[in-house]
């Protein structure tokens, strides 16, 4: 077994990082959204050429703003591209720490299923041979992995003879 995880992250490392995340999320509570999953689905998304006809189309409602419509400004056009551009930055580096954390939490889980896995089977051999102390141990893990009793029917058994 290849074992890369092998440093714990302390406990007091963990408590500094959700502080400080909890603290970005606290000062940018007031400017960001949350939409449901099919809202995310069904919304519009600019993309890198788009972004270039949204730029353009801004630049046109400030020399020919007659043609706005009356439900929009420009300066609310102006706003959305601002933001759609800035967020780029932070929305990338919680996007790697995302991955980095989820990584991480997939390898040590993985880790230790398989280090259980091992462990159990060993029992399960000491348990066949009788090894004191291992049959009581082995029949508590065993009921993790409960057996499927397959019933064969007599039509069945007779059809494949």
């Amino acid at each position: 077994m290849n074992n890369i995880h092998n440093q714990s992250i302390p406990q007091e490392v963990l408590d500094q990082a959700i502080s400080r995340i909890n603290e970005a999320a606290a000062i940018l509570k007031p400017y960001t959204l949350s939409l449901t999953p099919d809202e995310r689905k069904n919304i519009l998304k600019m993309g890198d050429k788009s972004s270039a006809f949204v730029e353009k189309a801004l630049e046109y409602t400030k020399t020919n703003p007659e043609f706005i419509p009356a439900f929009m400004t420009s300066a609310d056009l102006e706003i959305d591209l601002a933001d759609s551009k800035n967020l780029v930055g932070p929305v990338s580096l919680v996007t790697q720490l995302l991955y980095s954390l989820d990584d991480t939490m997939m390898v040590a889980g993985s880790e230790a299923y398989y280090a259980a896995l091992y462990y159990y089977k060993s029992v399960q051999q000491a348990a066949t041979m009788n090894i004191p102390g291992a049959k009581a141990i082995y029949e508590e893990l065993k009921k993790r992995f409960p057996s499927i009793s397959r019933k064969v029917d007599g039509s069945a058994s007779a059809a494949s003879k």
